[in-house]
C-alpha cells in the first residue's frame, strides 16, 4: 500500500504538480484503489489554485460530484485496460485526465488532473455551465469568474498534458517500488540481525556477563537512552544492537555512527543532514542519520570525542526531538532512541569542562558497564571455540583444535584489546595453521607467546631475603624494564599490559631512570 502522506514531500512530484498548475491551470488529485481521495487537497484549510474547482468543491454536493466521477472513470479505465485517458466530468464540457497507478497488475490508485476544457468550448457552453453551477448552489458572480478562468486547451496541449500526468503516475509507481524494496531489505536485515543479536546468542557464561544479560532483559522494553561504557574491543556496538533488536523499535532502522571518525563539520552533516547549496559540493539535499533512523535507534559510538558545540546540538535532539540540517532555515522533528558508548571517563571530562553535565545525564538514563576480557577469563575458552568454528566455516576448512599449551598461553595473556583482539588472533592462527588440525603455541603472536616469560626469568635476581617492600620494588623495576624491551618502548601498550595508566608508567620510568634505552637494555 502506498504511503500517500510521503508523496507531499517528494520533490519530483511537487515539481510536476507545480508545472501542471502553472501551464495548464489544473489541480492534481490522487485516489487509492477504493476511489478515496488521498491527497492533501481535501483538507478544510487547503486553498485550491483552480478557480472552477474551488467553486465546485464549495457546492453542497461538490464532493459527491467528484466522487461519482472518480468511481465511474476508474472502473471504465480498468475494464477497458486504458492506462491514461481524457474523460468527461459531471459538468458538461469540463474535462479531466486520469492515469492509473498500477504495479504488476495490482491496482494501487489513480492520478487525476482537472479541470479544463477544449479550445472548441463556445460562449453558449460557458453560459450553460454558469447556469448549472448556480442551480447547484453557487453564487452567480463566483460561477462566472470560475468559468472564465477555465483553461481552454488545444489538442496538442492536451496531448502534452497527458504526458505530464503519465509522468506523475510513473513517479508514484517508482516511489512505491523503492519504498517497498527498502522496507523488504530492512525487514530481511532485521530478521537476520534479530537472530544474530539475541541475548541468548551472546557468547559468555561468566558472572559478569550473566549480570549484563539480566540488565539487558530489564531494559528491553524501555525507550530511555542508554550509555554503554567499556574498554576498546569489549563489544559495545554488539550490546547496542542487542538492545535495539529486543526493543519496541526492532522493526525500524538501527544506525551506528563513530563520532571520532569525523571532524565537527562532517559530523554535523552526517548526523543532521544538509540542504542543497549549504556549502561547496552540496549539490542536493542529503538526509542525516537522525532523519534516516526516524522511528528506530541511533548508536553514537565514541560520544566522548564530540566537541562542546556538537554536544549542544545532541542535547537539543534529546530534549526537544528537533534538529537543524546544515543550511536549513527551519528545524525538523525526529523520533529516535539514542544509545551512546564511550571508553572514556565522562565524569572526569565533566569536571574538566570537556563534556556537558546536562548531556551526560540525558544519555546516562540507563547504564551498561561492560567487563574487560581479563575480568571474565572463564569466557576465553568458549570465545576461542566460537571464533575458531566461525573462521574455519568462513574459509571452508575442516574444524581445528587448540593444543593444551596454546590454550594455556592464551588464558595467561592480558588481552588489552579484549574480545576484538582475541577474535583477530584466532583468525590469524587459523590461517597460519594451514592444513594442520591442531593449533600449536609456536604460531601465537610474539606478545602472547612471550607474555610473562621475561619477568619470570628475571625474578631470580630479586632478593628474597629482607623486607617484602624492597623485593616488590625490585620486581617492579624488572617488570617495567623487560616490558619496555618487549613492547619496543611503546609506553601506552605496556601500561595496558601492566594495568596502570600511561601517566603512572611514565612517572615510574623516570623514577627508576629507565627512560634511556641503553639503561633499559641493560647496557
Amino acid at each position: 500500500m502506498i504511503n500517500w502522506n510521503d508523496l507531499k514531500g517528494l520533490h519530483v512530484i511537487s515539481k510536476l504538480e507545480e508545472i501542471l498548475n502553472k501551464w495548464f491551470g489544473v489541480e492534481a488529485i490522487y485516489t487509492d484503489a477504493h476511489y478515496k481521495v488521498r491527497s492533501g487537497h481535501m483538507d478544510k484549510d487547503y486553498e485550491f489554485k483552480n478557480h472552477f474547482f474551488k467553486v465546485q468543491m464549495s457546492l453542497p454536493h461538490g464532493y459527491d460530484f467528484l466522487a461519482s466521477d472518480i468511481e465511474r472513470i476508474t472502473e471504465d479505465m480498468y475494464q477497458s485496460k486504458q492506462s491514461i485517458s481524457v474523460c468527461d466530468s459531471y459538468f458538461p464540457g469540463v474535462k479531466m485526465i486520469a492515469s492509473r497507478i498500477e504495479i504488476d497488475g495490482e491496482r494501487l490508485g489513480t492520478v487525476f488532473a482537472l479541470p479544463f476544457v477544449f479550445d472548441t468550448f463556445t460562449e453558449a457552453d460557458k453560459t450553460s455551465l454558469v447556469k448549472m453551477l448556480v442551480e447547484n448552489g453557487a453564487v452567480e458572480a463566483d460561477a462566472q469568474n470560475a468559468v472564465s478562468h477555465l483553461k481552454m486547451l488545444s489538442a496538442s496541449e492536451v496531448e502534452y498534458l497527458e504526458e505530464l500526468v503519465g509522468l506523475v503516475s510513473g513517479e508514484v509507481v517508482t516511489f512505491h517500488s523503492e519504498i517497498s524494496k527498502r522496507e523488504e531489505r530492512i525487514h530481511m536485515l532485521n530478521s537476520e540481525l534479530g537472530e544474530k543479536f539475541r541475548y541468548h546468542n551472546m557468547i559468555g557464561k561468566s558472572k559478569p556477563m550473566q549480570k549484563i544479560y539480566t540488565l539487558l532483559e530489564r531494559i528491553s522494553n524501555s525507550e530511555s537512552s542508554v550509555l554503554i561504557q567499556g574498554e576498546n574491543g569489549t563489544g559495545k556496538e554488539l550490546i547496542a544492537k542487542a538492545i535495539h533488536f529486543h526493543s519496541p523499535r526492532k522493526d525500524y532502522q538501527f544506525l551506528a555512527v563513530n563520532c571520532s571518525a569525523f571532524n565537527d563539520n562532517l559530523l554535523d552533516s552526517e548526523l543532521f543532514g544538509h540542504v542543497k547549496g549549504a556549502f561547496t559540493g552540496a549539490i542536493k539535499d542529503k538526509p542525516g542519520f537522525f532523519e534516516v533512523a526516524n522511528g528506530g535507534t541511533l548508536f553514537l559510538d565514541e560520544i566522548g570525542d564530540t566537541s562542546l558545540s556538537m554536544q549542544v546540538k545532541l542535547l537539543r535532539v534529546l530534549q526537544e526531538g528537533t534538529y537543524m540540517p546544515v543550511g536549513a532555515e527551519a528545524s525538523r522533528k525526529t523520533d529516535v532512541r539514542i544509545l551512546a558508548a564511550t571508553n572514556k571517563d565522562l565524569k572526569k571530562m565533566m569536571a574538566s569542562g570537556e563534556f556537558r553535565e546536562d548531556l551526560y545525564y540525558r544519555i546516562n538514563v540507563l547504564n551498561v558497564n561492560l567487563p574487560s576480557l581479563k575480568e571474565r577469563k572463564e569466557d576465553i575458552p568458549v570465545l576461542m571455540d566460537h571464533f575458531l568454528k566461525r573462521k574455519c566455516d568462513e574459509q571452508g576448512m575442516p574444524m581445528k583444535q587448540f593444543s593444551k599449551k596454546c590454550m594455556e598461553k592464551m588464558l595467561d595473556y592480558a588481552w588489552p584489546g579484549n574480545v576484538r583482539q582475541l577474535e583477530n588472533e584466532v583468525e590469524r592462527l587459523v590461517v597460519l595453521a594451514g592444513e594442520d588440525k591442531t593449533i600449536t603455541p609456536d604460531l601465537l603472536s610474539p606478545q602472547i607467546l612471550d607474555f610473562g616469560a621475561a619477568p619470570e626469568a628475571n625474578t631470580r635476581g630479586v632478593n628474597t631475603n629482607g623486607k617484602l617492600k624492597d623485593a616488590l620494588h625490585e620486581l617492579e623495576v624488572i617488570m617495567i624494564r623487560e616490558g619496555l624491551k618487549r613492547c619496543n618502548f611503546n609506553k601506552s601498550k605496556l601500561a595496558k599490559e601492566l594495568g596502570i595508566s600511561r601517566a603512572s608508567l611514565i612517572m615510574k620510568v623516570e623514577k627508576y631512570e629507565l627512560d634511556k634505552r641503553k639503561k633499559a637494555a641493560g647496557e
